[in-house]
């Protein structure tokens, strides 16, 4: 039989058990809050034109304990037929991951691109099944390039920066 260097050692972990290098892994995902209205029911439902939808997002994270952050991906989605709505959805998905080691430089883009990517696909089809339970077809969600997304709130957020500095005269 072959002998097993670290035997009875967690993988990974160095001598005290603490971790040889950065760690990130999702802890749990699940839906945080979910909200319907169909505020034109039942007469919306007679209508036979196709609505347009509004998609917003938002992504947010907040430290829970030493090491652990919740990130929350929201989507509010309003279906209108002219000037009525035809229905307004809004989920929250959650996700609790642990993020330790890791370099400060790399903290935002994890939390802004790499969190929501892996909890995004969860909420899309919360929401389908969500809106589908209407009785209405389902909306299927557009994927997200957070990647892009991030880029452009530090985009922004660098704008703001540059211009609350700027001196007026």
């Amino acid at each position: 039989m072959a002998e097993v260097k670290g035997a009875g050692q967690p993988a990974g972990n160095g001598p005290q058990g603490t971790p040889a290098g950065p760690v990130f892994q999702l802890q749990r995902c699940y839906l945080k809050d979910a909200s319907l209205e169909l505020p034109n029911a039942p007469h919306i439902f007679l209508e036979q034109q196709s609505p347009n939808i509004d998609v917003q997002l938002e992504v947010n994270n907040s430290a829970v304990v030493d090491g652990i952050y919740e990130v929350v991906v929201r989507v509010t989605a309003t279906a209108k037929l002219g000037d009525k709505v035809l229905f307004l959805v809004e989920g929250k998905q959650g996700g609790i991951f642990e993020i330790r080691g890791v370099p400060n430089e790399q903290f935002e883009p994890i939390v802004g691109i790499v969190c929501p990517n892996i909890i995004y696909p969860y909420l899309r089809a919360n929401v389908a099944d969500l809106i589908s339970r209407t009785g209405l077809p389902p909306i299927h969600l557009a994927e997200i390039n957070f990647e892009a997304l991030y880029q452009q709130r530090q985009a922004q957020q660098a704008q703001a920066g540059a211009a609350a500095t700027t001196p007026t005269q």
